[in-house]
This record gives structure tokens, C-alpha cells and sequence, in this order.
């Protein structure tokens, strides 16, 4: 079992910077790969970026790319997300999400096995 909690979201100008932090619990953090999803307001939940277990491996969907940077720090069982250059578009529900049985699509939810509750991350034009 694995419980994730999400924390950082908030309202931010366009152009502005958050970053978004993911406690993990439960199974040891650094033997499962994690990820960041977010749910824009009427829309399907879509992957936004993934990180191995040692987190040297990093991917990211092209939208996001040069301006978000996922991160792990497996002694505080702690993903991050450092969102820059935010645009209206980014605005959505931020997810993070745990890939504790590998074998599935990274690239879709389906893919990973616990999540968190989520956290608004709204920016304004």
C-alpha cells in the first residue's frame, strides 16, 4: 500500500512559477517510479511527467517540456514538481501518482496503481 498527498497548488499569474510537492507512505519510496497527471475542467486526466525510481530518468509530455521539472528526493519519500513560464492552459487538477507494478503504459493513468487526492493549480491571463 502506498499513500500520497498532494500540496503546493494555488492561483498564480501567467508567466509565474509553483511548485508542487507529493509525500509518499507506506511501501519504500525509491523501489516504485512516479508520476504527475492533471485534469484540465472538462477534460480527460493526462500525463504531464514521469521519474524512475533512482530519478535518473526523467520524461515529459511536449507541452511541458523546458518549463516543468519533476524531481524526486527518496530520504524524504518526496516528489516535486517545479512548474515555470505557467500558462492558462496549465490550469487543472495536479495528481501525483505511484507505478508500483511495472509492466503498464507510463504515459496513461492506467498505468499507475495509487494516487493522490489532487491539488488546483489555477493561472490567470
Amino acid at each position: 500500500q502506498v499513500q500520497l498527498v498532494e500540496s503546493g497548488g494555488g492561483l498564480v499569474q501567467a508567466g509565474g512559477s509553483l511548485r508542487l510537492s507529493c509525500a509518499a507512505s507506506g511501501r519504500t519510496f525509491s523501489s516504485y517510479a512516479m508520476g504527475w497527471f492533471r485534469q484540465p475542467p472538462g477534460k480527460e486526466r493526462e500525463f504531464v511527467a514521469r521519474i524512475s525510481r533512482s530519478g535518473g530518468n526523467t520524461y515529459y509530455t511536449d507541452s511541458v517540456k523546458g518549463r516543468f521539472t519533476i524531481s524526486r528526493d527518496n530520504a524524504k519519500n518526496t516528489v516535486y514538481l517545479q512548474m515555470n513560464s505557467l500558462m492558462p492552459e496549465d490550469t487543472a487538477v495536479y495528481y501525483c501518482a505511484a507505478d508500483t507494478k511495472p509492466g503498464g503504459n507510463p504515459l496513461y493513468a492506467h498505468g499507475y496503481d495509487y494516487w493522490g487526492q489532487g491539488t488546483q493549480v489555477t493561472v490567470s491571463s
